[in-house]
C-alpha cells in the first residue's frame, strides 16, 4: 500500500488549504485513513480520522471546527481540508491507514504517506 500526501505549500493566515493523500496498491475502501502532523521541535500529533465508510470522524480538539476530514472511495483518495489557518498550524503533514476501526496513536497505522509541508504565515 502506498500513500501519496500533496496540497501543502505557504498561505496566508486565514486562507483555507486542501491536502489530499492518494492510495494505492491496495482496497483503499477497507481503510481507516488518518491524517497527523509533526510542527517544528514538537513530535508528530493526531489530528483526525475517518472509517472506511465514512460515519462520524474524529478531531482533536485544536482542529475541531476549522479542519474537515473526508474520503472519496470511488477515487482512493482522502482529503483534509483546512480553513481558518493559524501560524501555529505550520507543520509536515502525513496521511496514514490502518485496517480497523479508527485509532489516535500513530502506532496503529500500518501505512504512511511522504508528508506535505504547510507554512502559515501571519
Amino acid at each position: 500500500v502506498q500513500l501519496q500526501a500533496s496540497g501543502g505549500g505557504l498561505v496566508q493566515a486565514g486562507v483555507p488549504l486542501r491536502l489530499s493523500c492518494a492510495v494505492s496498491g491496495s482496497t483503499f475502501s477497507g481503510y481507516t485513513m488518518g491524517w497527523f502532523r509533526q510542527a517544528p521541535g514538537k513530535e508528530r500529533e493526531f489530528i483526525c480520522a475517518i472509517r472506511w465508510n465514512g460515519g462520524t470522524p474524529v478531531y482533536a480538539n485544536f482542529v475541531k471546527g476549522r479542519f474537515t476530514i473526508s474520503r472519496d472511495n470511488a477515487k482512493n483518495t482522502a482529503y483534509l481540508q483546512m480553513n481558518s489557518l493559524k501560524p501555529e498550524d505550520t507543520a509536515v503533514y502525513y496521511c496514514a491507514a490502518r485496517f480497523g476501526s479508527i485509532s489516535l496513536l500513530e502506532s496503529q497505522y500500518d501505512y504512511w504517506g511522504q508528508g506535505t509541508e504547510v507554512t502559515v504565515s501571519s
